[in-house]
């Protein structure tokens, strides 16, 4: 087994509080699956044959030195492994990206670092690994907490895997958190609720909680369409989610955005930085980025395809296809998209600055009257728990 045997002691410093700012994430894509689940439609890949780590891990450290000319010099508030399944990459691997990374960027001691994991994939020496390499922050995705449903959604793992995983994560990460799906066919608000509080019971401080979706292009998407595969309705998804809202913010872990919920503090600050707009290198296949230079933001995307993004690299030191300067008008859509997710709601100075105009008087008021938004004060704009709901709606009225 690949380990390492001396941990990275200034990576594994004191976790730093959130400073409530934006920040600047680095989000580094791993593409690879032991197998493609049938609701998934995020760029991940199954390959048959071993991957070459020596290779992508040169190919990462390539992209990142052209990420570096494009975003200038910052200070690195949160990295985040992803995938695909991080947790099927070597401990030396893991390693090797986050010296790259601490060369290219500040990369202060005790920022949160965060590897997305399968229960299938976990080994306790490997995790190990992963925590001597610097990662204080795991994140599992268990999908479900009963052998059917977990069969349903194509898993690998079974409930025995995943309580194994979370019991090594607990353990050996100063962070865990895990993913839920629900709003699965034929899920009662009941059978829910019996397995979010056994789900709370388990998780030390953050758990993030789906709805199933049909996404376009997944096997699932083609079982709904021929009328084999019946999720719950609009009025039957929005009791799970208000029974979801109720029982966590009960437990002690209210949402702090849509469908992610945690402890005071225990918040991911990665995912922060997204909904709060700030800037972030993506890097690796399919990894998109935005990156603030002068008055623009630049919108970055790499090519999707691992091995096509791999020979780009290695010829031209990137595999970005897509740059888009974004102007003021689409980065406060932007802002507003993702900053209304939050339960703190979006920075409303912020948001004039960039669009240059205060919220059209007649539609906040009727949002208002209708009890999908509220002030905080004379700074920030929030969604309630019924605008919650209907965000995409809220979002489309707010930014005309």
């Amino acid at each position: 087994m690949d380990t390492l045997e001396q941990p990275n002691l200034t990576r594994n410093a004191a976790l730093l509080p959130d400073t409530g700012e934006p920040g600047f994430g680095v989000y580094v894509h791993w593409p690879f699956c032991a197998a493609k689940c049938p609701y998934c439609d995020f760029n991940s890949h199954v390959r048959h044959q071993p991957v070459d780590q020596e290779r992508f891990t040169a190919a990462f450290l390539k992209e990142m030195a052209s990420m570096r000319q494009l975003s200038g010099p910052k200070t690195v508030t949160s990295v985040f492994l992803g995938g695909g399944t991080p947790s099927l990459m070597n401990p030396s691997t893991v390693s090797a990206i986050l010296d790259g990374i601490a060369r290219e960027w500040h990369m202060p001691d005790g920022i949160e670092i965060t590897m997305e994991a399968n229960p299938s994939s976990v080994e306790a020496e490997r995790f190990r690994g992963y925590r001597a390499a610097g990662v204080n922050r795991v994140s599992l995705g268990v999908q479900a907490l009963n052998d059917r449903d977990l069969k349903f959604l194509g898993r690998l793992h079974d409930v025995a895997d995943a309580m194994k995983a979370i019991k090594l994560a607990r353990d050996i990460f100063p962070r865990m958190s895990f993913d839920l799906i629900y709003a699965r066919p034929k899920q009662t608000v009941e059978e829910w609720e019996r397995e979010l509080r056994q789900a709370i019971s388990y998780a030390v401080d953050h758990l993030s909680l789906y709805q199933l979706t049909i996404e376009e292009g997944t096997p699932f998407f083609g079982l709904h369409k021929a009328g084999k595969l019946i999720v719950p309705d609009d009025d039957q998804s929005a009791l799970l989610y208000e029974a979801t809202q109720e029982i966590t913010a009960s437990e002690g872990m209210p949402a702090y955005e849509v469908s992610n919920h945690a402890r005071p503090g225990a918040e991911s600050r990665h995912n922060l930085t997204y909904w709060r707009y700030g800037d972030y290198a993506g890097i690796g296949p399919g990894a998109h980025g935005r990156l603030t230079r002068g008055s623009a933001k630049l919108a970055t995307a790499t090519e999707r395809k691992p091995e096509a993004w791999l020979d780009l690299v290695e010829r031209d030191g990137h595999g970005v296809l897509e740059q888009e300067q974004l102007g003021y008008d689409e980065q406060a859509d932007e802002l507003l998209l993702m900053g209304l997710r939050l339960t703190e709601g979006v920075d409303l100075a912020r948001w004039q600055q960039l669009s240059g105009r205060d919220p059209d008087p007649k539609r906040e008021e009727f949002l208002l009257e209708h009890g999908f938004i509220e002030r905080i004060g004379n700074s920030r704009l929030r969604c309630t728990p019924s605008g919650m709901l209907i965000l995409d709606s809220v979002v489309a009225d707010l930014a005309c």
